[in-house]
C-alpha cells in the first residue's frame, strides 16, 4: 500500500527506490538465466547489457534528484509572483 501511495508523491520515496531496484534485479536475473538456458544467445546478451546500462542511468538519476530542489506547484507560483 505504501508503494502505491508513493507513486503519487513528488520526488523519490524509499519504497519506490526499493521497488525499482527489485524490478531491475528480477530483470537481470531473468536475462542471465536466459543466457545460460540458450547457451549464450546474442540477443539476450545485448538485452542484458542494455538493462544494466538502464539500471545504472536510473540509479544515477535518482541520486541527482536528491541534490535538486523539487518545488510543488504552490512554491513555483510564489516564485513567479515574486519575479513579477
Amino acid at each position: 500500500m505504501a508503494l502505491w501511495q508513493s507513486v503519487f508523491q513528488p520526488g523519490t520515496t524509499p519504497q519506490l527506490i526499493i521497488a525499482t531496484h527489485l524490478s531491475f534485479t528480477a530483470l537481470v536475473t531473468t536475462l542471465a538465466w536466459l543466457i545460460y538456458a540458450t547457451s549464450g544467445n546474442i540477443h539476450f546478451i545485448v538485452l542484458l547489457c542494455i538493462s544494466l546500462c538502464l539500471w545504472a542511468a536510473v540509479t544515477w538519476f535518482i541520486e541527482e534528484l536528491k541534490y535538486a530542489q523539487l518545488n510543488d506547484n504552490k512554491a513555483l507560483g510564489e516564485e513567479a509572483e515574486d519575479k513579477d
